[in-house]
């Protein structure tokens, strides 16, 4: 736990935004706008409700992984990595009127997180669907 850093304040959905990642390399979120962040929402078929159920058992089978908050448009999960003990804050907004599931995961500490956060998006979405 010597590198898990405080979590943020700035966490959840206002006005159906996450919070815009900082100017770091070390986070990715779907509603961002520049290259350096911007990855696409996590898609959907089925209801919102299955949609999010599923994510959160992809989200319980990965390693390392605690959910913090949860309800029925958002889901909050922290992921610690296995050397240092590094925490990054993932986010996840049901966005009914798009029917996609808005994504943020960032760093708390560091600067460059090696494609890290990225990976685990991408990671999640072949998971998805495949369940």
């Amino acid at each position: 736990m010597i590198f898990a850093g405080k979590r943020p304040n700035n966490l959840g959905v206002n006005n159906g935004k996450l919070a815009p990642c900082p100017n770091s390399p070390n986070c990715v979120s779907s509603q961002s706008l520049d290259t350096v962040h911007a990855i696409a929402p996590l898609s959907f078929t089925s209801t919102p409700e299955q949609a999010l159920t599923k994510l959160k058992s992809v989200i319980e089978s990965l390693p390392r992984t605690k959910i913090i908050t949860e309800n029925q448009d958002y889901l909050y999960a922290e992921f610690k990595s296995n050397l240092m003990g590094f925490v990054d804050d993932v986010e996840f907004y049901l966005d009914r009127n798009a029917n996609v599931i808005q994504v943020r995961s960032a760093s708390r500490l560091g600067q460059s997180d090696l494609g890290v956060n990225r990976q685990r998006i991408e990671t999640i979405r072949a998971k998805l669907k495949e369940a």
